[in-house]
């Protein structure tokens, strides 16, 4: 068997996805997806801890883009648009191309509820990894923390458009359009605010 080919994590990937399309998360094991790039299961696990981390490998890479934008603000620079600037840096991590394979990715995810919950489990630790980098900016905890869940919120509702059949603009207009929905809800919230105090 080929062994540390080039390339190896992500034929695992590709050939973990279709056998999950396939045959279903839950029948499938890391030994058929080793077998099916012809790697040994030992190399597998080189790879992945497990073949649920297959499907998420890349939340380290995720998290450090939203960590990147957040800390690259300027000083003085409000939570939300420093928040903007995180969920423009994490929209890089999607190029158009890897469309497909998100979709793909996703309706594995839908059909099973342990991964699921791995998955809300995810956007819950990003919140928390860009709550901490704002209140590390000198923010103040609850102004952090929602501050830092509406982005995360952003973050879902765009990443499920972009994956919607029919959907052709890139992950940063389909954020930018969710951003801009969100901004325009609070201030009109805080302009009706205003006057109800007048």
């Amino acid at each position: 068997m080929t062994r540390w080919a080039p390339g190896t994590p992500e034929r695992l990937q590709e050939a973990a996805l279709a056998l999950f399309a396939d045959r279903g998360y839950e029948q499938t094991t890391a030994a058929d997806i080793a077998r099916s790039v012809g790697v040994t299961e030992r190399t597998f696990f080189r790879h992945f801890s497990d073949k649920r981390e297959v499907l998420f490998e890349g939340q380290r890479q995720l998290t450090e883009a939203f960590v990147s934008g957040a800390t690259s603000a300027p000083p003085d620079t409000p939570p939300l648009e420093i928040v903007a600037g995180a969920l423009r840096a994490a929209a890089a991590v999607f190029p158009d191309g890897r469309r497909p394979y998100a979709r793909a990715r996703q309706a594995v995810i839908e059909r099973n509820p342990a991964l699921q919950e791995r998955e809300l489990h995810k956007l819950a630790g990003l919140a928390a990894t860009l709550t901490e980098s704002l209140r590390a900016r000198g923010v103040a905890p609850l102004t952090a923390a929602l501050a830092a869940q509406s982005g995360i919120t952003v973050f879902g509702l765009a990443f499920t458009q972009w994956i919607a059949e029919g959907e052709e603009r890139s992950f940063e207009a389909v954020t930018e359009h969710t951003l801009t929905e969100l901004l325009t809800l609070t201030a009109g919230a805080a302009g009706a605010a205003r006057r109800d105090e007048g």
